[in-house]
C-alpha cells in the first residue's frame, strides 16, 4: 500500500490530512521535526512527502534541498502558509514537485497527490541541444557555446522543455504544468521569472516572447 509521509509540527492540520488520506486507501507517516522528515523521507518507506516550510531544526527549504542533494528523487508537495513569488520559487527550485499554500481544501490537496504519484519516471535523451546551446541529461550539465554554465534544478527542467520542444510556441500553461507540476494559477508569475533567469544565463536571442501566447525557443 502507497505510504505517505506528512511532514507538519501543527498537529491539527496533520491529523486532518492523515484522516482523509487514510480514508482515501493511504497508508501516512507522521512526524513533526525536520531531521526526522530527512530520514524519514530517506528511508525507502514512503512513496510520497507533504514537506511543510516551517519545521523546527530543519526548515522544509534544507529537508528539500538535503534529499534531492543525496539523490533521491522521491515527489515531494510543499505545504505552507508563505504564498509569495519568491517563497514559490525558492521551494520549487530546491526540487519540490508541487506547491500548495494553506488553508487548502483537502480535495485538491488529495488530486495533487493522485498526480505526483502516477507520474511515469522517464528516461530522456542523453544529450540534447539546439544551435550553441547543448544539455547533458544524465550528467545535468549545460553548455553554451562549449562553456559550460551553471543552471539551478528548475532552469535545466525549463532549458530541457524549450529544446525538446525547439521553434513551437510554448504557453505559460504548458510549461507550469510540464516544469513545475502545477495547475495553472494566473496570478501565478514564476514562469515569467525563470524565462528571464535563463536568458540571463543562456542568451536573451534563444527565447522569445510570442505576445498572447507564451514563449518560443528560436
Amino acid at each position: 500500500m502507497t505510504r505517505i509521509l506528512i511532514a507538519e509540527d501543527e498537529e491539527r492540520i496533520s491529523s486532518f490530512v492523515a484522516k482523509g488520506l487514510e480514508s482515501a486507501g493511504y497508508q501516512t507517516l507522521i512526524v513533526d521535526d525536520g531531521a526526522d522528515a530527512l530520514d524519514a523521507a530517506l528511508s525507502g518507506e514512503v512513496d510520497l512527502v507533504l514537506l511543510d516550510v516551517g519545521l523546527p531544526s530543519m526548515d522544509g527549504f534544507d529537508v528539500l534541498r538535503s534529499l534531492r542533494g543525496q539523490g533521491s528523487t522521491i515527489p515531494v508537495i510543499i505545504l505552507t502558509a508563505r504564498t509569495s513569488t519568491r517563497d514559490t520559487v525558492d521551494g520549487l527550485d530546491a526540487g519540490a514537485n508541487d506547491y500548495v499554500a494553506k488553508p487548502f481544501k483537502f480535495d485538491e490537496l488529495l488530486a495533487r497527490v493522485r498526480s505526483r504519484l502516477r507520474e511515469p519516471v522517464t528516461v530522456g535523451t542523453m544529450v540534447i541541444g539546439h544551435g550553441d546551446v547543448s544539455l547533458d541529461v544524465l550528467s545535468r550539465r549545460a553548455t553554451v557555446g562549449g562553456r559550460e554554465i551553471d543552471l539551478s534544478a528548475r532552469e535545466f527542467a525549463l532549458a530541457e522543455e524549450f529544446l525538446r520542444h525547439a521553434g513551437q510556441v510554448l504557453s505559460r500553461e504548458q510549461l507550469l504544468s510540464r516544469v513545475w507540476g502545477m495547475d495553472f494559477d494566473p496570478s501565478s508569475n514564476v514562469v515569467d521569472v525563470y524565462v528571464r533567469y535563463l536568458r540571463g544565463k543562456v542568451g536573451t536571442g534563444h527565447i522569445v516572447t510570442v505576445r498572447g501566447a507564451g514563449y518560443r525557443w528560436e
